[in-house]
């Protein structure tokens, strides 16, 4: 059978699977979009001619290409793991966006924190070592392609996004094995679990700062082979991503019925030589950005709120503490804001 007619018949059996879904059933119908873009990949590299994907598919397969809404090419993804779900995208930021991303954070970089699996509040810890700001949405015209074609791989709205995280992990910096979606009820209350997870390469590592995910379970039919002798002992211990500029990784943190998933355990491996930036963009499940329905009432969502504000988290801490009119936070009572 040709490697055209296999392009065609998998993408016909996909539609009808696509058909078969109802819209109950959205976080189903959004991974079978993914594979999709995955299956048009793996063919497309079949036919050693990436001009056929476009010329040569039935018109009705063809991706219909919206005025101004960027271009992604299924031909650059390649899959890593099958659980988790996980998939680099080769050149999937310009040098241009990279570097405008670290030019944004140099001057506004802070210790990285992380949450607290009972109240949701971010603390420092020895678990993440790194530096690292937010980048609000839409900031600039470049922040906004960005953004775009974050939307455009996923398959996942803007609005249910997180700001741009950008992180600076210097010499023995790291995180250690973690989820990212959550544990506590504040944190869920805004848009759900992390669904999905996309991290970008800024720069190249000399050595070490990999992304490992130590509990995968890998296919070795299906597997891209990335082993090789250059990656650290950290990185040896799991399925490992190497940070290279402009990469992108996204990989799931819910299975495809809407559970959390333990495979998608990951750690940013220590940097052994030279210096790391990445950008990380979080997920939901449900619009993060939409406002929550109690709203308007002057509450503390967490006991301890009144202690946290007179330690002074309601300066060091705003977005947890305050929030913001669209997304207020969890002590608004006790940071007198309402």
């Amino acid at each position: 059978m040709s490697a055209q007619l296999k392009l065609t018949r998998r993408m016909n059996a996909v539609a009808m699977a696509m058909a078969t879904l109802s819209k109950r059933n959205e976080i189903c119908l959004m991974f079978v979009y993914v594979c999709t873009f995955i299956i048009v990949g793996n063919a497309a590299r079949e036919l050693n001619n990436n001009d056929i994907i476009i010329t040569d598919l039935p018109r009705h397969h063809q991706q219909q290409q919206e005025p101004n809404v960027p271009i992604t090419y299924p031909t650059k993804v390649q899959q890593i793991s099958w659980k988790p779900r996980a998939f680099v995208y080769r050149g999937f930021l310009s040098d241009e966006e990279c570097d405008h991303l670290v030019s944004l954070a140099k001057t506004e970089l802070k210790r990285s924190a992380v949450a607290d699996n009972g109240s949701g509040k971010g603390t420092v810890s020895e678990v993440r070592t790194s530096s690292g700001m937010f980048i609000r949405k839409g900031k600039d015209a470049i922040i906004t392609r960005i953004e775009e074609k974050i939307a455009a791989w996923t398959f996942l709205p803007k609005e249910n996004g997180e700001d741009l995280q950008v992180l600076r992990y210097e010499h023995g910096q790291k995180y250690d094995p973690h989820f990212d979606f959550f544990h506590d009820k504040v944190n869920l209350a805004r848009g759900g679990h992390r669904i999905a997870t996309v991290l970008m390469y800024l720069t190249d590592v000399a050595k070490g700062g990999e992304t490992v995910f130590p509990s995968a379970e890998v296919d070795s039919r299906r597997r891209v082979n990335i082993q090789d002798d250059t990656l650290s002992d950290c990185a040896k211990k799991g399925v490992a991503v190497k940070p290279k500029r402009g990469d992108a990784l996204l990989f799931f943190n819910l299975s495809p019925g809407a559970i959390t998933d333990s495979s998608s355990l990951h750690a940013g491996c220590p940097i052994i030589e030279g210096e790391k930036w990445s950008a990380t963009k979080w997920i939901h499940v449900d619009s993060f950005d939409k406002k929550p329905e109690n709203s308007g009432n002057c509450v503390d969502e967490n006991d301890r709120c009144g202690e946290w504000a007179a330690y002074g988290e309601c300066i060091n801490n705003p977005e947890y503490m305050v929030g913001s009119l669209e997304v207020p936070g969890a002590c608004r009572k006790s940071c007198k804001v309402c």
